[in-house]
């Protein structure tokens, strides 16, 4: 009978707010949403650089008899027995696992296959403009600057090129923008504690005289309080449900549209969403049900 009055009491007060009661739901839902995105993007930035970063290189250009850089005319082309003690000297540190060899010919070839697309810059290019070099493959990825700290400005090196570097800046600017998605999610979460409150005691307001009753009987602060609180832990629960249907669709829409034309790019899979997924809701109801609390310990005389 008790958890009748309740769930009846839950239907009204859904009901006679109803308009309140969508404001809530929808502010809920994108706030969550918006949450959720920055979690996401956070999951996608960790599993992008576990995987570049993995992968990431220190190329070590060498000088060549058409090298523009000051140190290069004034020195020359890298000699035999340069090129032998840099490679020996990147194969004795401790952060790099492999060193290779590439010849101009063997640059030139790859330089060609990997613009293939672009027949005019090919044209325009010849083999002798692409420098041989040293391509360090590294063990401890994050210490890529002492490998390349190591190796420039010593005679025979042209430059060194710190693709780390670059990922860096990629990676800074996803991070920017989870940062910004999360700002604006907790805006958002503020706006929807302060509708939430205000619509519980609204209802509060509405069903005084209910409530009045309730008390006269002799009924509990917890069983007065109890519908008002489910209202809000509901409202809250359906917010959390759309925000994670809004998730499942960018997944569907997006992600895995983007996994199939990018096979080498590390996609966050399912697990991350569910794991998303289930703080939403979490998250939708307590949010809901500590702000109907908050507000009914203020304005409910109980």
């Amino acid at each position: 009978m008790r958890a009748q009055f309740v769930l009846s009491e839950i239907w009204i007060g859904l009901r006679r707010n109803l308009t309140m009661t969508i404001a809530v739901i929808l502010t809920t839902a994108v706030s969550l949403a918006l949450f959720g995105t920055g979690l996401l993007i956070r999951s996608q930035v960790n599993a992008m650089k576990d995987y570049w970063f993995d992968k990431v290189e220190v190329t070590v250009f060498l000088c060549t008899s058409s090298s523009s850089s000051a140190r290069c005319k004034d020195n020359g082309p890298a000699t035999d027995d340069q090129k032998g003690q840099i490679q020996r000297d990147l194969q004795a540190m401790p952060q790099v696992r492999r060193v290779y060899y590439e010849s101009q010919e063997a640059a030139y070839q790859r330089f060609k296959s990997q613009f293939r697309n672009s027949t005019a810059l090919v044209q325009v290019t010849r083999p002798g403009d692409i420098p041989d070099s040293f391509r360090v493959k590294l063990s401890r990825p994050q210490e890529y600057r002492v490998v390349a700290s190591a190796v420039a400005g010593r005679p025979g090196v042209d430059s060194v090129l710190d693709e780390q570097a670059s990922l860096e800046r990629f990676f800074t600017m996803l991070n920017g923008l989870r940062n910004a998605a999360i700002g604006v999610a907790l805006l958002q979460i503020v706006a929807a504690i302060l509708l939430i409150g205000n619509t519980i005691r609204l209802a509060a307001y509405n069903r005084r005289r209910e409530t009045g009753i309730m008390r006269l009987v002799g009924a509990s602060n917890f069983y007065i309080q109890l519908p008002f609180l489910l209202e809000g832990a509901v409202a809250g629960l359906i917010g959390g449900g759309i925000a994670s249907t809004l998730l499942v669709a960018v997944k569907l829409l997006f992600v895995d549209r983007l996994r199939s034309s990018f096979l080498t790019v590390a996609w966050i899979g399912w697990e991350s969403v569910i794991q998303v997924i289930a703080l939403q809701l979490i998250a939708g109801v307590l949010i809901s049900a500590l702000a109907s609390f908050v507000t009914l310990r203020r304005y409910l005389r109980v």
